[in-house]
């Protein structure tokens, strides 16, 4: 893997010749600052450029590139910026629209790098700006290529649902808040306070004192109001009876109950409103995965939903551009990192850089494959007969699931029990 990997390097280095132009660019919401040197990290521009994040100001890096070329005869040009939030995208493409080639580099690099030619830890948009320049001419960038139009839309999709997905888990928390603090013992009645029999009683009945010399038959009226369909019948009444004895003995918040009330109103509107959004987001990955032949071959894998397969594919892209389940175990920042020095060992961990949504939704996937999918349920038993711990199992197969997926994928394949074989 190391061998690898430094020829991956030792070819993007020898990539720079004597005749390219290489430029540093420092990413900022308003205005982006550059810096050029050539292949052998000598500053070639007088000054550092400043430029708006405009159109004009995207035309005037243009010119200043021209003029820097022309003044050193270099006919090449390569430029690096980091991948700062979303601030590079519309430069990056444009550049790409103009010709240009443009590589990223890791912002870690660029931080622990600063040093390197003034030996102070001070920082500045222009030095930035040159360090990039520097980690370029050392290979250590990748080049971009934006996703295509159908893993766009995926990966703008499932991005928008992570924040969704955060508010709704927001939410959920501040409601159960609620309930502890004026109905304690509503968990007493329901186990899962968001099943549909729980939500029509926070609707109806959402404090004690509105239980309160009410009989079984009209609890369940009360649901009904709310559309319970069936709410009746024996296990009804009999968790009727139960809300009904409990409300008689709670211990619940009394002070302020309008204003408790008209609050919980108002969060189960959100949350609510948030879970059929998150509903008709599903439906529209399931649309888009339907145009990707790619999660055709993912959905062998029974077990393998249409939220992850649509992280896999969004935020990881095409796998057909993977030559290893390794690099998209690197892609989620699943690689393991050992420190030694020395005769000292360090301790062998997740390195855990890069993308942590992509990596969450891996996770959720084993958990789910592991519980349900014959295959590796199997093969996690196996793992914790042996004496591994059941979290260190759960990463193993993570591993031989990312060697799958891209394995199905590069060669066409659908998912086989005999898979595991090539993918251990």
């Amino acid at each position: 893997m190391k061998r690898t990997r430094n020829e991956v390097t030792n070819q993007r280095i020898e990539k720079i010749s004597p005749h390219d132009l290489v430029v540093g660019i420092d990413i900022a919401k308003d205005r982006h600052v550059a810096q050029a040197t050539d292949y052998r990290n000598r500053v070639l521009s007088r000054q550092a450029l400043s430029f708006s994040n405009t159109e004009e100001g995207f035309l005037k890096l243009k010119r200043w590139i021209q003029e820097v070329q022309v003044r050193h005869q270099l006919t090449g040009l390569l430029i690096g910026m980091e991948p700062t939030g979303h601030y590079w995208f519309n430069l990056a493409d444009w550049l790409l629209d103009q010709g240009m080639e443009v590589v990223l580099v890791n912002p870690v690099h660029t931080h622990r790098n600063k040093e390197n030619r003034d030996n102070t830890p001070s920082k500045n948009d222009a030095k930035d700006a040159l360090t990039i320049a520097d980690l370029v001419n050392r290979g250590l960038y990748t080049e971009y290529h934006p996703q295509e139009e159908h893993f766009e839309r995926l990966k703008t999709v499932m991005s928008d649902r992570e924040y969704w997905v955060t508010q709704q888990t927001t939410l959920a928390n501040r409601i159960i808040r609620w309930i502890d603090l004026y109905f304690p013992e509503f968990r007493q009645v329901f186990e899962e306070w968001n099943g549909v029999r729980a939500l029509a009683t926070l609707r109806a009945f959402p404090l004690p004192r509105d239980l309160r010399g009410l009989s079984v038959d009209e609890v369940i009226a009360g649901w009904r109001k709310q559309g319970m369909k069936r709410c009746g019948g024996a296990s009804g009444k009999a968790v009727a009876m139960r809300l009904l004895n409990c409300a008689a003995n709670s211990i619940g918040n009394r002070r302020a109950i309008e204003e408790a009330r008209r609050d919980l109103r108002r969060l189960l509107d959100q949350y609510e409103a948030i879970s059929s959004m998150l509903e008709e987001m599903e439906e529209e990955v399931g649309q888009l995965l339907s145009e990707i032949p790619q999660a055709k071959l993912l959905r062998s894998l029974n077990g393998l939903g249409t939220i992850p397969i649509g992280a896999i594919l969004g935020l990881a892209g095409d796998l057909r551009h993977y030559r290893h389940g390794r690099q998209l175990l690197r892609r989620a920042g699943l690689n393991l990192a050992e420190r030694t020095s020395g005769k000292y060992k360090g301790q062998v961990k997740l390195s855990k850089r890069g993308d942590s949504t992509l990596r969450k939704h891996l996770y959720l996937a084993m958990l789910n494959l592991v519980q349900h999918h014959p295959d590796f349920k199997r093969w996690h038993e196996r793992n914790l007969r042996k004496g591994m711990k059941k979290m260190a199992s759960i990463f193993k197969l993570m591993g031989k699931l990312a060697r799958m997926v891209v394995g199905m994928v590069r060669h066409g394949e659908t998912y086989r029990p005999e898979m595991h074989l090539t993918a251990a």
